[in-house]
């Protein structure tokens, strides 16, 4: 099958409503896996709570690992994602809700297992959904949108913990409401344009074989490993940022880094929407995921030499900034290389991976390094491992392409 090169693209409608939802599934897990969760286990567990937090953390991720995988195979085998998205909505959003009524921690933590299941039943169709309707010229756009899904998820985390809004059982049932707030529209009002050839493998077929394309399996795996390197750094700074900036300067607070943190993520946004829709006219997608792991690797190695506050803030401005478009850019483009459209959900829950595995990754890191060479090894190491990202991507560069819009 021909692609034309004038095939007509996905709606604006469309791609607004879908990066919304997805942003809706940012706010189902953020405000609940950073602060709300940590506060319920603390009344449970009292002066346990950072052990007990550590197991319902590792027991979540691999129910999450586990199920995306799941879900995503079974919505390419119906061939329904939507269906799989709503009753993943419901299912996820009650069993939050539930959360509050956890009377002992074994109880918390099979909720936990339970509600990853039905939050994945809802992620992994939905993100399956892009590659099915969003062709490779407005990719790069899409990746732009969808930096607003964490900046957003961080904004509603800061907004049910406003002191006096709501209790803790009543903040539960309002993340759970905007969730349905944000998913819901794509549902029933997204109709997005039928796009058939993403669906039809001959044209994954066309080039899976040739090594210097972008669906070849060498460039598969390669933009699975550059995501995972990107994501291990990206896992130890979210832990370790705070305990980096008190080593020094002991006067800095948890709100000065929530702060910094706010900042990036708002300069994300703008950021990744204006190198997104570069990508796309000028047919480069790949050139910006290697530009951005380079210049994440710069910034930990900035923050590797930093002897002084500000250096060490600039640092990991540089490096957060880049990662989160990074990671934007890519979630998107991932969708390019998948070889074949009927296992696109399974195999983007092979990718999911990538976002779980560093949580088992990084504290053994971290413990090996930090007490012998301090966080500058730590963020040697990391640097590396960024610009190890980097020169895998840029073995995937190409010239030009010509795109659709």
């Amino acid at each position: 099958m021909t692609i034309p090169e004038t095939y007509p693209c996905q709606s604006v409608r469309f791609l607004l409503l879908y990066a919304l939802a997805v942003a809706g599934g940012a706010v189902a897990y953020i405000p609940f896996l950073t602060v709300l969760l940590p506060v319920q286990v603390t009344r449970l567990a009292g002066s346990e709570d950072v052990s007990w937090l550590a197991y319902a953390t590792l027991g979540g991720a691999l129910m999450a690992s586990l199920s995306n995988i799941l879900f995503g195979w079974l919505s390419d085998r119906t061939r329904n994602r939507t269906a799989w998205i709503a009753i993943g909505m419901v299912l996820s959003g009650v069993l939050l809700v539930a959360m509050a009524k956890a009377t002992t921690l074994t109880t918390l933590i099979a909720l936990i297992a339970t509600w990853q299941v039905g939050l994945n039943m809802m992620l992994a169709p939905l993100a399956a959904w892009a590659g099915d309707t969003i062709p490779d010229g407005q990719k790069g756009t899409l990746g732009g949108l969808l930096a607003f899904a964490p900046a957003l998820g961080a904004l509603a985390g800061a907004i049910v913990t406003i002191p006096g809004l709501a209790v803790a059982e009543s903040r539960l049932w309002i993340v759970a409401a905007l969730v349905a707030v944000m998913v819901l529209p794509v549902l029933a009002f997204g109709k997005p344009n039928a796009l058939p050839h993403l669906m039809d493998d001959a044209v994954a077929d066309a080039g899976s074989n040739d090594p210097h394309a972008l669906k070849s399996r060498s460039s598969v795996i390669r933009m699975w490993l550059a995501r995972l390197l990107i994501q291990i750094a990206e896992a130890a700074l979210f832990a370790y940022l705070l305990f980096w900036f008190r080593s020094i300067d002991e006067g800095i607070g948890d709100n000065d880094t929530a702060r910094i943190f706010t900042f990036v993520l708002a300069v994300a946004v703008p950021v990744a929407l204006i190198v997104g829709r570069w990508s796309d006219r000028t047919g480069r997608p790949i050139l910006p995921l290697m530009m951005a792991s380079g210049m994440s690797a710069t910034g930990l190695i900035v923050m590797a030499m930093a002897g002084s506050l500000a250096f060490a803030i600039s640092g990991y401005v540089l490096f957060s900034l880049s990662a989160s478009v990074f990671l934007s850019l890519h979630t998107s483009q991932t969708l390019r290389v998948l070889p074949r459209a009927r296992h696109r959900g399974r195999d983007l829950g092979v990718f999911n991976l990538t976002n779980t595995v560093p949580s088992l990754i990084m504290p053994w890191l971290t413990l090996a390094l930090v007490p012998v060479f301090g966080f500058a090894g730590l963020f040697w190491l990391l640097g590396g491992l960024a610009f190890v990202a980097s020169v895998l991507l840029a073995g995937m560069l190409q010239s030009p392409a010509k795109t659709a819009n």
